[in-house]
Order: structure tokens, then C-alpha cells, then sequence
């Protein structure tokens, strides 16, 4: 009896350590990366905003587009996450090769089409989310030049995504490394003229970003082609489509992709909501949006650690690893809001004293961050339990219904009555935009402790 039990605790510390280990690896890194992501937006906001304030409230729309595909291509990375995850657990590579196929192509189509309408017509789009002219104009010749960037960073992306798949998540750290310090020195010197080069403001700010999109692109195709061991994944892999995997790809990744183009729109109609409330406000957005962006990469990692994680355990078919796991999981995603919620509000008045805007755009900027500080503890709990536990575990398809239930019956309608109607504050119009990550709490807990979502998805 006692050999049984020092045995069964054994095993416990065993898990436990495999836990922490495997969950703080990956999430430490992917956190990293997203930062430095979401640094490229920032630095262009913060030096933009030094150099003119049209310009930047012009590039913080333009970025919509951008996170419009981002949206989307992030579900067709998770979409073949969900998938390869489980096959790693099952210790089969073949089919991650041909699952990444299916996403490959799909995200190459995607940023394509979207890349010609933004070419063709980055005036008439601009013009959907904002009716002030002066700001659109500035706009217009940056999102032009980043329209050329969609694709490149798209196969980044997935690229990305099928290393994190298999646990090789220092690469995409690295290669965002590469491209932040690009941007950074091209923004510097093609934003303010520097060293001879000619002053082009925002269109600077856009070449210095698709150089950057362009140089981690080399370095993650070089890592996945020459130097990965897990996959040994050849170009020619790229042409091998198989239907059947194809249409894997598409049931599990359709929904995840459907959810962050509505996602995407929705955020682009509060944009367009925003918008129309002045210049102050849209300014306001612009500085808010990449700070919020910066410290969300908490809790958008800790769910791509936790679909990893969660998918690979049901892999390897361990049904009650995978519930305590889930139990454990939701307590760390509660003090990860916590410590977001913390770091925003002291970040506010340091990050806002960079700027120079108006007296009322800082006003509404302090107030948009505070309301984001209390929504992003909402924000920590519930997009990791769904977007991470619920999909990493095989059920794509409930994260797109919430999504529309709450996002286009509830937030946007009221959103506009608040704003055109009622006439209320901006603040307040901006608080209801962000409710719903308050109330989607009570869904996510509901669901992901009943289980239903376990999912085997492999062949």
C-alpha cells in the first residue's frame, strides 16, 4: 500500500514537473515573440506620434487592415496548431507536413486577395473607417506599400505556426527579434530623413515595415528548410495537397479563420464607430490600442501555450491529464489578468508623456487605458479557456458562435445607439466596445469545465 502510494506521488511530481516545464517554455518564448510583434506597432505609433499626430491616427487605421488579416491568418495558424499538435503527441510528422500544406495555401489565397484590394483602393477602405480626410490622406500611401507585405507575412506566420506546433517556438522569437531591430532603424531613418535619406513620414514607416516582414521571412523559411530536425519539411512538400488532409484542415481551421475575420470586421467597425466621434478620439485610439496590444501578449500566449499543451496530451489520449490540466490552466489565466491589469496602469502616464497630442486626445487616452486595464482581466481568463483549452482540445467550432453572439448582437448595436444615438461620452461608447470580454467570462467557465470539447482529430 505504501509502495502504491510513494509510487502514485511520484507520478504526480512527474506530471507536475512536465506541466510547469512544457507550459512556461513555451509560453515565455511565444510571449516574447508577440511582444516584439506588437513592438513593430508600437514603435511606429510612438515615432509617428512624436512626428505628427494626422500621421499617426493615419497608420493606427491603416493597421486595422493589417489586423483584419492578422485576425484571420492567426485562425488558420491555429486551425493547423489544433490539428499537429495532436499528431505530435501521437508521434507522427507525415500528416503535419500535409496538414500545413492545406494552411499554407489557404493563408498564400487569403492574403492575396486581400493584398490586390488594398493596392487598388487603400483610399476607398480607409474611407469605411474614418470620414476625416486629412487623417485618410495620411494613410493612404502607407497602406499601399504595406499592402505588399500581406503575403510575406502570412507565410511567416504559418511557418511559425508549424514550429510551435512541434514545440520549436525559439525561432519565431528570434526571427521577430530580427525584424523589430530592422524596423526600428529603417523607421528612424526614413520617417525623419535621416543620414541623407529623403523625410516620408507614414510611407517611411511602411518600408521600413515590409523590409522587416521581408527579413524574418528568409530567416524562418532558412530555419524550417536547413536547420528543423522534428519535421525535415523540403519546399517540394509545399505542392504535395492532399484532399483528404485538406478537408481536415478546413473542418477544424474554418471556424478558427471565420472567427478572426469576424473578429477582424468587428474590430474594424468599432474603429469606424470611434471614428466618427473626432479627431481627439481616433487620436485617443491610436495611442491606447498598441499599449493594450503590447500587454496582451499575456494572455493571447498563455493560450497558445495551453492549445499546444491541451492538444498534445489528448493526443496522446490522456483524457485525465487533460482535466487537470484544465483546472490548473484557468487559475494561472486569473493571475496573468491580474498582472496585466497591473502593468497597464503603470505603464500609462510613462507611455503618454512620449506623445505629443493634445490636451483632450491625452485625456481620452488616459481614460481608454484605464477601461482597458479593467476589461483585460476578463480579456486573461477568457480568450486563453476558449481559444486555447476549448480549441486545443478538438471543438473549433463553439469560438466563432460565441463570438458573433456576442460581438454583433450585443457590443456593436449597442456601441452605435451609445455613440449616435444617445449621444453618452466617448469613454463610456469605448467601455461598452469592450464589455464583452467582462461577460464572455461566464460562458467560457461554463464550458470549459463540462469537457464536452475533447476531440480527437486525427486519421
Amino acid at each position: 500500500m505504501v509502495k502504491k502510494f510513494l509510487s502514485g506521488e511520484k507520478m504526480k511530481r512527474k506530471t507536475d514537473t512536465y506541466f510547469y516545464k512544457t507550459f512556461f517554455s513555451l509560453f515565455a518564448v511565444v510571449a516574447l515573440q508577440n511582444l516584439i510583434v506588437f513592438s513593430v506597432n508600437l514603435a511606429d505609433s510612438m515615432m509617428l506620434g512624436s512626428y505628427n499626430e494626422a500621421a499617426m491616427s493615419g497608420v493606427s487605421l491603416a493597421n486595422q487592415i493589417q489586423f483584419l488579416l492578422q485576425c484571420v491568418i492567426n485562425g488558420a495558424a491555429n486551425g493547423l496548431v489544433v490539428i499537429a499538435s495532436q499528431y505530435w503527441g501521437e508521434k507522427k510528422t507525415e500528416p503535419i507536413k500535409k496538414v500545413f500544406t492545406a494552411c499554407f495555401w489557404s493563408a498564400v489565397v487569403i492574403s492575396a486577395v486581400l493584398s490586390v484590394i488594398i493596392i487598388s483602393a487603400p483610399t476607398g477602405i480607409l474611407g469605411l473607417l474614418s470620414d476625416e480626410t486629412d487623417i485618410i490622406n495620411a494613410a493612404a500611401g502607407y497602406t499601399r506599400i504595406m499592402g505588399f507585405s500581406y503575403i510575406i507575412f502570412s507565410v511567416s506566420f504559418v511557418l511559425t505556426a508549424l514550429m510551435r506546433s512541434v514545440e520549436s517556438v525559439k525561432i519565431g522569437f528570434y526571427t521577430s527579434v530580427m525584424a523589430l531591430v530592422v524596423n526600428i532603424s529603417l523607421n528612424y531613418v526614413l520617417i525623419f530623413g535621416k543620414f541623407g535619406f529623403p523625410e516620408l513620414g507614414a510611407v517611411g514607416a511602411a518600408y521600413a515595415t515590409l523590409a522587416s516582414r521581408i527579413v524574418e521571412l528568409i530567416a524562418v523559411t532558412v530555419y524550417v528548410l536547413v536547420i528543423d530536425k522534428k519535421i525535415c519539411f523540403r519546399l517540394a512538400d509545399i505542392f504535395k495537397v492532399e484532399k483528404i488532409y485538406f478537408r481536415d484542415f478546413l473542418k477544424a481551421g474554418s471556424p478558427l479563420m471565420g472567427s478572426g475575420f469576424s473578429w477582424g470586421i468587428a474590430m474594424a467597425l468599432q474603429t469606424a464607430i470611434i471614428g466618427r466621434l473626432g479627431s481627439a478620439a481616433i487620436g485617443a485610439n491610436a495611442v491606447a490600442s498598441p499599449i493594450f496590444q503590447v500587454v496582451s501578449v499575456l494572455y493571447t500566449s498563455s493560450g497558445n501555450a495551453s492549445g499546444v499543451l491541451i492538444g498534445k496530451t489528448v493526443g496522446e489520449n490522456d483524457i485525465p491529464r487533460v482535466k487537470v490540466y484544465t483546472k490548473r490552466l484557468q487559475k494561472m489565466y486569473l493571475v496573468i489578468g491580474l498582472i496585466s491589469c497591473a502593468v497597464l496602469l503603470v505603464m500609462k502616464n510613462p507611455i503618454l508623456s512620449f506623445y505629443d497630442i493634445s490636451d483632450e486626445t491625452r485625456r481620452l487616452s488616459s481614460a481608454f487605458i484605464i477601461i482597458l486595464a479593467v476589461t483585460v482581466v476578463g480579456s486573461a481568463y477568457e480568450m486563453p479557456c476558449l481559444c486555447g483549452i476549448v480549441s486545443g482540445g478538438g471543438d473549433t467550432s463553439f469560438v466563432l458562435f460565441n463570438d458573433i453572439v456576442f460581438m454583433w448582437f450585443m457590443v456593436l448595436p449597442l456601441s452605435a445607439l451609445s455613440a449616435f444615438v444617445f449621444k453618452w461620452p466617448i469613454a463610456a461608447t469605448f467601455f461598452i466596445l469592450k464589455s464583452d470580454q467582462i461577460t464572455k467570462c461566464f460562458v467560457a467557465a461554463v464550458k470549459v469545465n463540462r469537457y464536452k470539447w475533447i476531440k480527437k482529430l486525427t486519421r
